[in-house]
């Protein structure tokens, strides 16, 4: 009896969860109208349609209530309903404003339109002061879509995404929802606890969808869309747009309600178009409804995105609040075209004066335990926008492909085939998956591209090797195991070495490495000048800027974040080291003009060497602090946002023992600030300092000394601009004692290009940089630099180009810098 009386009392509570008023909103024309603001009045307890027009608002309390229809550009509609039981179907006919254009005039000449945007923008402190601290449930949902996306792309095979394309290459690729409860304080404190998460064909995935980077705020002066977009309403709003009174209308309550288009002054400036529905009086805004090119936000692959705003009232406390979101975008490149749409239901607010002081932390987003678990009930009740017939499909076959495609018996199928070894692949690579276990082991081929290179120490020289990868991605972990075969044709000699990697979670990021074997290095670690940049010097201007040495070696390391923006790593190393002299005089064109030698102080002696043969241990501390960041707590990984209101600094200290000779051993203390800081709309500012200095150093080995990222080729494929130089010698200004090293650069985005005539259609971004170099015994070197980034054309935009004068004691040179920049 017990048990018949818990299942009723069960089926009972779950009958009462489904409550809803559902039901349909169609135009006049008999269409869907898609997004419309339904609540209950003087409440925030809201939803919104889906494309198709279709509702369910979550409610359980029978009587009457009174329901607002309200969607931008048709009558608001006030209906009373009385409901005697649950569910509650209700469909309605909503009809297109009634604009009075009669009432707009000139005043001396100016449109009104001017003098509503002066008011709202003085009214706006009134108006977002008592919506500055807040809770409330917060739900989004995402679908992305693909269209005509190719078989492969650059040589490498696509496939059909997992089974999200059909056989005309599109589907939809993305599509996930998440629940949750807010906590926002202004300008930007955020706590978000995520109840709910659904990924389509993944039940272990967890939603990107979160409330962070949605606050869309048009009473603040910028509205970040990766790039700080003028607001219509900002101080300086008319600086950058011109506004139009189109009409008016009424709502339900008799508010006069002010449609005022959007036009920019400039079309290139990061600024928005569309409209503005301002309330007579309050100033408040009604809704929001413009376009944002992607062109205006410097993003060329996207083509448009549309965000549209509802606002609702509440007589009770007198607040217009954003309950109803929605962003939609077009993409495209190669062909390929993109399409999406993010949709987000604010609803339950309660306003605070204040929060505890604890209430807002480091962790602003984090999941509940078993969130993506949630049954297809909890989603029925809790989901506040209905699926659409795509929608619901797309989760059925996703989770019907997942079941499958993830079954050790398909996994084995498709490994088969793919596993099949080929003679070819003796030259080209050959990978072996077991895709249940989720390992490979791969082949790297003989005639990989990037693996072949030219040095005049090696002459043709080609890297092979091997890789074995294990990973566990539910708990963020993987190891890994590779070599690497080195052989150099000139100087006829294989060289081999050995790597293994451990992550053991993607949370504190600890790891371990130990690594080994004989190798070919630079003489500066961290590599001015690749491989192919090299070749291409050496083979075609005679220009052997890279100089090597030999190295057997053996090294262990660790790292970890033992607290919040505090991440710890060390190392320790042993280096056998041997000089290396050219042995080929190989060129491809004939010329008259020589290579210099291997060694870096003496590029015209082929016989000495810049150090002696030695070997020497070494061990490194290092840490790095990110003040202020911030993290978002997901159940397999820690996603770290760092706060640009503080700099990163980075200390280590190395101590050089047991050295062949005791002059080769020493102690090294350096630090770094990095700060970068966008400046609202004036562009980025950015700024990298570093400092050390050596102890017991006088007679140290070349290889150790402080290195500096010189360039001498006047291209830059590194895409670093901030930890390099552009025109400085690799090896000149090289110090086994104190130094101080500058970088300082301002991208201004647009901010001045855009407001020239004719250069604006460019899109090229005017930089500004400097960089320096202090050392004892040396008159400081310096660079000034300015430049162009964005140059291209169409959605291809990755160039830069920079002009470059250098000092030291006075004007050494000058020179254009190429490169790429993404």
């Amino acid at each position: 009896m017990m048990r018949i009386l818990s299942v009723f009392l069960v089926l009972l509570c779950f009958n009462l969860s489904l409550a809803q008023i559902r039901g349909k909103v169609l135009s006049k024309e008999n269409a869907p109208v898609p997004f419309v603001n339904i609540f209950i009045e003087n409440t925030y307890i809201g939803t919104a349609t889906n494309e198709y027009g279709n509702y369910e608002l979550n409610y359980n309390i029978k009587g009457k209530v009174v329901l607002i229809f309200q969607y931008l550009g048709y009558k608001s509609q006030k209906h009373i309903l009385d409901i005697t039981s649950y569910p509650y179907n209700f469909d309605v006919v909503m009809e297109e404003e009634d604009f009075q254009l009669q009432e707009v005039v000139l005043t001396n000449g100016e449109n009104p339109a001017n003098q509503i945007i002066k008011n709202a923008i003085a009214s706006k402190k009134k108006n977002t002061e008592k919506t500055n601290r807040f809770e409330a449930d917060f739900y989004s949902r995402g679908i992305f879509r693909a269209k005509d996306i190719p078989e492969k792309f650059m040589g490498i095979e696509i496939g059909d995404l997992e089974g999200n394309l059909d056989s005309t290459r599109s589907g939809v690729i993305y599509l996930s929802e998440t629940v949750s409860k807010i906590k926002f304080e202004k300008p930007n404190n955020l706590r978000e606890d995520i109840i709910a998460s659904k990924v389509a064909g993944n039940d272990n995935g967890f939603s990107f969808n979160t409330a962070l980077n949605t606050d869309y705020d048009f009473y603040s002066n910028y509205v970040d869309f990766g790039i700080n977009m003028i607001s219509p309403l900002a101080d300086n709003a008319f600086n950058y747009y011109k506004y139009n009174l189109e009409s008016t209308f009424y709502d339900d309550n008799g508010n006069l309600i002010n449609k005022i288009k959007v036009t920019p002054k400039r079309d290139k400036e990061p600024v928005f178009e569309g409209y503005l529905y301002i309330i007579e009086n309050s100033w408040a805004i009604y809704g929001v409804d413009v376009d944002i090119k992607g062109y205006r936000m410097q993003q060329p692959i996207i083509e448009t995105m549309k965000l549209n705003q509802n606002y609702s009232y509440n007589q009770t406390n007198g607040i217009w609040v954003k309950n109803v979101q929605s962003l939609d975008f077009i993409a495209g490149i190669f062909g390929m075209q993109f399409t999406g749409k993010f949709s987000y239901v604010f609803s339950n607010y309660i306003f605070k004066d204040a929060f505890d002081k604890n209430t807002f932390g480091k962790e602003i987003v984090s999941f509940e335990a078993n969130a993506n678990k949630k049954e297809d009930e909890y989603w029925q009740v809790n989901r506040q926008i209905p699926l659409t017939n795509e929608e619901i499909e797309n989760y059925t076959k996703k989770d019907s492909i997942q079941e499958l495609r993830t079954s050790q018996v398909y996994l084995d199928s498709i490994d088969a085939i793919k596993n099949k070894f080929k003679v070819f692949d003796i030259i080209k690579g050959y990978t072996y998956k077991n895709s249940f276990k989720k390992s490979s082991f791969s082949y790297h081929g003989l005639l990989d591209f990037t693996s072949l290179s030219y040095n005049t120490v090696q002459g043709w020289n080609f890297d092979t090797g091997f890789t074995f990868r294990k990973e566990n991605e539910e708990k963020g972990k993987y190891t890994s195991i590779s070599s690497i075969f080195n052989y150099g044709f000139a100087e006829d000699r294989l060289r081999v070495t050995g790597n293994f990697h451990h992550r053991f979670n993607n949370i504190n990021k600890k790891y371990v490495s130990v690594s080994g074997g004989s190798a070919v290095s630079q003489y500066n670690a961290s590599e001015p000048i690749s491989k192919l940049i090299n070749s291409l010097s050496t083979l075609l201007f005679t220009n052997n800027f890279m100089k090597l040495y030999n190295k057997e070696f053996v090294e262990v390391s660790f790292g970890q974040e033992v607290v919040n923006g505090i991440f710890i790593n060390g190392k320790l190393e042993y280096e056998n080291r041997h000089e290396l002299f050219n042995t080929t005089h190989y060129k491809m064109f004939k010329s008259n003009d020589v290579y210099t030698s291997n060694n870096p102080l003496a590029p015209l002696d082929y016989v000495a060497s810049a150090f002696n043969e030695h070997h020497v241990y070494k061990g490194t501390i290092a840490t790095r602090i990110r003040f202020g960041q911030k993290y978002i707590s997901r159940p397999n990984a820690k996603v770290t946002i760092q706060n640009d209101n503080y700099p990163v600094l980075s200390f280590a200290f190395t101590k050089a023992f047991a050295a062949t000779n005791s002059d080769y051993e020493y102690d090294f203390v350096s630090g770094r600030l990095d700060y970068d800081k966008t400046l609202g709309n004036k562009g980025d500012f950015a700024l990298r300092f570093k400092a050390g200095k050596f102890f017991n150093a006088d007679n140290i080995s070349f290889i150790d000394y402080k290195h500096f990222n010189g360039n001498q080729t006047h291209v830059n494929f590194r895409g670093d601009y901030l930890n390099a130089f552009n025109l400085l010698p690799y090896y000149s200004n090289s110090t086994n004692d104190a130094y101080l090293e500058t970088h300082i650069e301002h991208n201004f985005k647009g901010y001045i290009m855009n407001k020239i005539p004719l250069l604006n259609k460019l899109q090229w971004n005017l930089i500004g940089g400097f960089h320096q170099i202090n050392v004892p015994n040396f008159k400081p070197y310096q660079e000034f630099t300015i430049g162009f980034s964005n140059v291209g054309f169409g959605k291809f935009r990755f160039l830069r180009i920079d002009y470059v004068r250098a000092y030291q004691n006075g004007y050494i040179g000058d020179g254009v810098m190429f490169g790429v920049q993404f």
